[in-house]
């Protein structure tokens, strides 16, 4: 039986559509990999750092001793004369959404695996992570515009869907424009979610996109580069391409000042993006394709539980 038969997937809206076997192969082993890791390491920080940050408002009641005054309702104490605190109460379940990047740039990798390989699996970490808890999950691919969106839902049938559409999907274009998945992200996804957005970030400027979708949602940039991105080393003439363009140069590793300007436009890039997740007060996850990724995602996990209690 060839690998590259096909199957219809399952838990899909309207038509299913034809998925190889050796797709189904991937995840399922993305879902072994990843359910230890859930199961042993992530399910009790993703809780301690994500539940309770979905609050909503309760009432008004009297001030009682003990009682945050940064909830005291100015409004209601200046009206009654007697202070006022708001009560909030925890959402029974979040929404957390993946917003993808499948652009070219993906396809790039000099250590191992590819960016893009490592993404799916940082999102198979997160969805599972998110079911354990009784959360929703939803997907959103995009390259240079939205490609895909799977609404949230619940449950381990709907995140094996997510993980298909992950690892089936052809995508249609090769840049990269978040300016464009945000604003989408904005439209189809009214209420409060928390929401990862996966990609190398190197895009149009997506500032102002970046900081309205911060004020309304939990967004978190997951930052997947390579380390042939940022340093050549000295092997003499070679031809680099830019996967998204296309453009061809050819250039001499060689040459210290070619190595040294390259360095520099990229610290420049790294500066103007640290600027951007700075100004829009979106927490920042850096994994590489070369290296394993459970310790950056523990140091988030942990920094943010810090930083709730």
């Amino acid at each position: 039986m060839s690998s590259d038969r096909t199957v219809r997937s399952g838990a899909a809206d309207g038509e299913q559509p034809l998925i190889s076997r050796e797709i189904l192969k991937k995840v399922r082993r993305i879902e072994i990999s990843t359910r230890g890791l859930v199961n042993q390491v992530f399910s009790g920080e993703y809780h301690s750092v994500f539940k309770g940050r979905g609050m909503s408002f309760a009432e008004v009641r009297e001030y009682a001793y003990g009682d945050d005054i940064r909830n005291i309702d100015w409004n209601v104490t200046a009206r009654t004369g007697a202070p006022h605190v708001k009560v909030f109460e925890e959402e029974r379940e979040l929404t957390v959404m993946l917003a993808v990047d499948v652009s070219a740039s993906g396809e790039f990798g000099t250590r191992g695996r590819m960016k893009g390989e490592l993404a799916v699996e940082v999102c198979a970490l997160l969805a599972f992570s998110a079911i354990q808890n009784n959360d929703k999950v939803g997907l959103i691919i995009f390259s240079d515009r939205v490609e895909k969106f799977v609404p949230p839902r619940k449950g381990k049938k709907h995140v094996l869907r997510v993980l298909r559409e992950l690892l089936h999907h052809k995508p249609e274009g090769r840049g990269t424009d978040l300016g464009v998945a945000l604003e989408y992200l904005m439209h189809v996804t009214r209420r409060r979610a928390v929401v990862f957005v996966v990609s190398d970030f190197v895009a149009p400027d997506f500032q102002k996109a970046l900081a309205v979708a911060g004020r309304r949602h939990d967004v978190i940039a997951v930052r997947v580069r390579d380390r042939g991105e940022s340093q050549i080393p000295s092997i003499g003439f070679i031809e680099l391409e830019d996967a998204e363009s296309g453009e061809r140069v050819v250039v001499n590793t060689s040459d210290r000042r070619f190595r040294q300007a390259f360095a520099a436009e990229v610290a420049e890039i790294d500066a103007r993006l640290e600027k951007t997740f700075r100004r829009s007060k979106v927490d920042v996850i850096d994994l590489h394709p070369d290296q394993p990724y459970v310790q950056p995602l523990m140091r988030f996990f942990q920094d943010r539980e810090r930083r709730v209690r």
